[in-house]
């Protein structure tokens, strides 16, 4: 693979569309690419979206469907428009209108909710990470905001929002930069309500507890 393909397969990676050995070779690629990193991050609330609207609606395509390459292709120039105009929750939009173009109309994706946003922060003496969560209850579960300030970087983390039950749910990832301590904002969503959810808990991608984030 040419060094100019593998930087046009990210929303191909991002939404699992590539084969086992492609994928492989693009993950080799991505440890080298801090571009293609925020790329792939750029895509997380629009691969959740599409996970949580594909649990709560009943399958109207083959289960072995897949976006085509022109869907792709459509998707990553709103990807890129997004970026350029700065706009945080353009994705949503998006991963609502890609949904309903592979499958048919059926509910609108963010209908629902009418609690008003719910904001909590923290900030943890031992690893010096804040955070902050915002949430709104939606139809499908749960949308979230989460803003993160972190300047023990390079490092790769993600959220985590543990149920009451004690089941988890990793819902974003993103990449800290060396010694990069301004606010990294990202916008995704949860299939747990909030009254389901017993607290969010920031990890690296080995598994080190960075900063928790209880409900009041």
């Amino acid at each position: 693979m040419r060094s100019l393909e593998r930087h046009r397969d990210v929303g191909a990676y991002a939404l699992g569309v590539l084969d086992e050995a492609e994928a492989f070779r693009f993950e080799d690629h991505l440890m080298e690419c801090p571009s293609c990193a925020a790329e792939v991050t750029e895509f997380g609330p629009t691969t959740r979206q599409l996970m949580l609207y594909r649990r709560s609606t009943p399958r109207l395509v083959h289960p072995l469907a897949k976006p085509g390459p022109r869907m792709l292709d459509r998707l990553m120039s709103e990807v890129a428009a997004r970026r350029r105009a700065g706009r945080r929750r353009l994705l949503f939009a998006l991963a609502a209108s890609v949904v309903l173009a592979v499958s048919a109309p059926a509910v609108a994706i963010m209908a629902g909710g009418g609690d008003e946003p719910v904001s909590i922060a923290a900030t943890d003496e031992r690893s010096g990470v804040w955070a902050e969560i915002t949430t709104e209850d939606q139809a499908w579960g749960s949308q979230v905001e989460l803003k993160v300030k972190d300047g023990a970087g390079p490092r790769d983390c993600h959220l985590v929002v543990v149920g009451r039950d004690g089941s988890e749910e990793t819902v974003t990832s993103w990449s800290v930069r060396h010694h990069d301590a301004r606010p990294n904002t990202m916008m995704t969503g949860s299939a747990m309500h909030p009254d389901e959810i017993a607290r969010y808990e920031v990890r690296t991608a080995d598994g080190e507890h960075l900063v928790t984030l209880n409900p009041s």
